[in-house]
């Protein structure tokens, strides 16, 4: 396989990915952009004095997610990417308990928010692995 290939394995699903220009056209940033939205669509049902509170917590761990693909995206070591997929994986762990504390008071119950969480955690899963085995 030419060196500029790289081949993505997610429970045996293989993505071939082809070198990116840019941190938009990376699967898992995507992913977690989507997360973002649907975050934004979730919590607008939230009651009025969960505005500061949690609404704006999960926002913003949400968009951490995102942010934090792209910032390390734009690193240039492997070892600070790694940090910052870290990071993105943290505010996703951040979002699946806001979502499960959204459903446990009565807020919301939205299983594609759920169900896009557990993938944007198995793509960043995939990705630091990946980036783990070329340093060795």
């Amino acid at each position: 396989m030419p060196k500029f290939l790289r081949l993505l394995i997610l429970e045996n699903i293989y993505i071939l990915m082809l070198p990116s220009q840019n941190f938009t056209e990376l699967i898992v940033w995507q992913k977690a952009h989507q997360l973002v939205l649907r975050t934004y669509v979730v919590t607008r049902e939230f009651p009025r004095e969960e505005v500061y509170g949690l609404t704006s917590q999960f926002r913003r761990a949400a968009i951490s997610v995102g942010a934090n693909i792209a910032e390390g995206y734009s690193r240039n070591g492997k070892r600070d990417k790694l940090k910052f997929f870290n990071y993105a994986m943290a505010s996703l762990r951040e979002c699946e308990y806001f979502i499960i504390l959204g459903r446990d008071l009565g807020y919301a119950s939205d299983a594609s928010l759920n169900g896009l969480a557990q993938e944007v955690g198995k793509l960043i899963t995939a990705y630091s692995k990946s980036i783990k085995k070329s340093l060795y």
